[in-house]
C-alpha cells in the first residue's frame, strides 16, 4: 500500500464521460461522495479498481477516472475477487444494486462475504429494479405494487444487514444518499478495514420507487427516525438528542432520557468491534429508528492473506522450483 502523501482532489477522480442517470437520482450523491473519499484513502489512481455488475448503479466505473470493469449481471464479486487475488496490492471496489447483488448474484455475494475477500462493496439499495423499469426486487417491501406485482408482492424481503451478518461478515455499514458527509467517512473507514466491507446505501429511485425512504430521510423526521452509530459512543438520537437505545431482555427498546429515571448512563454504548455479532444483528434489523453508520467492524484474516500464506508454504515445500524442474522429473526419455 502506498504510504506517500498524494495530493488529489475529487475532480481528479471524475472521468470525462457524461453521467447518464435520471435527474434527481440518489446515485449522483453517492458518486460525489466516492470521488471525495478517494483522495483520502492514500492510494495512487492506478492502484484503484471499480468493478460493477448490471443495473443503473453499475454504470459507476465509467464515471470514475480509475481502472474499472463493467461486468455481467450478478457476477461482479467473481471478477472483483479475481482482480484482488491477481494483485493483492490493489484497492478494489465493487458497485452493485439490490437486484444485481441479492437476486441473480446472491450466491456470489454471500460467498464473497464468507471468504472475507478484501473488497469494498457499495450496495445501492433502492428496493426496486430501476434499469428494467420497475419490477420488484429482493428488498422490495412486502405488499408493494410494482410492474411485476400489480396486486402487491407476496415475497418477504431481504434485509441486507441480516444477510451480511448471517454470512459471518466482519464489516457492515449503512448510509443514506442524503448524507454525503457520512457516506464519505464510511467509505474511507471501509478502505482501512482489511476484509470484505459491505456498505448498504439507502438510495432513492425518483422514477420507479420515489420516496421509498421518506419515513427515514424526510427533513421533518430524519433526526427522530435515524440513529447514526459511532464506535465508543452512546446510541443517542432525536431532535433533542434525548432518545436512546437500551436492552430490555432480548430486545432493543427506545427510551427517552429524563423519563422513568432514565439517564445517559443507561443508554447502550456502541461497540462496532465486538466479535459476537448478536447486538450488531439486532441493530441491523431495527426498523424504527433505522440504524446508520458503521454497525460492525471486526478484524479477521482475509481470504487473500490466507491464500498468500498457502501458496508460499506450497512453494517452500515443493521440490519443483520451475516448470523445467517439473518436466524433467520422474521418468523421462528422449525421442530421436
Amino acid at each position: 500500500m502506498t504510504v506517500e502523501t498524494l495530493e488529489y482532489t475529487a475532480k481528479d477522480f471524475s472521468s470525462d464521460q457524461e453521467v447518464k442517470w435520471c435527474p434527481g437520482c440518489g446515485d449522483y450523491a453517492i458518486l460525489k461522495a466516492v470521488q471525495k473519499a478517494m483522495p483520502l484513502i492514500g492510494r495512487k489512481k492506478e492502484e484503484i479498481v471499480f468493478v460493477s455488475g448490471i443495473g443503473c448503479s453499475s454504470r459507476f466505473p465509467y464515471y470514475m477516472d480509475t481502472y474499472g470493469f463493467h461486468s455481467i449481471h450478478g457476477r461482479a464479486p467473481a471478477l472483483a475477487t479475481g482482480v484482488k487475488l491477481a494483485n493483492p496490492d490493489l484497492s478494489v471496489w465493487q458497485i452493485t444494486g439490490d437486484g444485481d447483488a441479492l437476486a441473480i448474484g446472491g450466491n456470489h455475494f454471500i460467498h464473497l462475504i464468507r471468504r472475507n475477500v478484501d473488497i469494498n462493496v457499495l450496495l445501492f439499495n433502492n428496493r426496486i429494479y430501476g434499469l428494467t423499469k420497475g419490477q420488484f426486487s429482493p428488498t422490495t417491501n412486502l405488499g408493494q405494487k410494482t410492474k411485476s406485482s400489480p396486486q402487491g408482492t407476496i415475497d418477504n424481503p431481504f434485509n441486507p444487514g441480516e444477510l451480511v451478518l448471517g454470512a459471518n461478515g466482519y464489516f457492515f455499514a449503512r448510509a443514506t444518499d442524503t448524507n454525503a458527509k457520512a457516506m464519505t467517512e464510511i467509505f474511507v473507514e471501509a478502505e482501512k478495514h482489511r476484509g470484505a466491507s459491505i456498505i448498504e446505501i439507502m438510495q432513492n429511485c425518483v422514477i420507479f420507487n420515489k420516496d421509498i425512504y421518506a419515513d427515514y430521510t424526510g427533513k421533518e423526521v430524519k433526526l427522530d427516525h435515524q440513529l447514526h452509530v459511532e464506535h465508543g459512543k452512546p446510541m443517542i438520537f432525536g431532535k433533542e438528542s434525548n432518545k436512546g437505545l437500551v436492552l430490555n431482555g432480548f430486545k432493543l427498546e427506545v427510551v427517552t432520557i429524563g423519563e422513568n429515571g432514565i439517564t445517559e448512563k443507561d443508554i447502550l454504548v456502541h461497540n462496532a468491534k465486538e466479535e459476537d455479532a448478536t447486538l450488531h444483528m439486532m441493530l441491523a434489523k431495527l426498523q424504527m429508528p433505522i440504524v446508520t453508520g458503521i454497525i460492525r467492524s471486526v478484524k479477521s484474516d482475509t481470504f487473500d492473506q490466507r491464500m498468500k500464506v498457502q501458496v508460499e508454504e506450497v512453494e517452500r515445500k515443493s521440490p519443483f522450483k520451475s516448470v523445467d524442474d517439473l518436466l524433467v522429473s520422474g521418468e523421462t526419455w528422449e525421442i530421436k
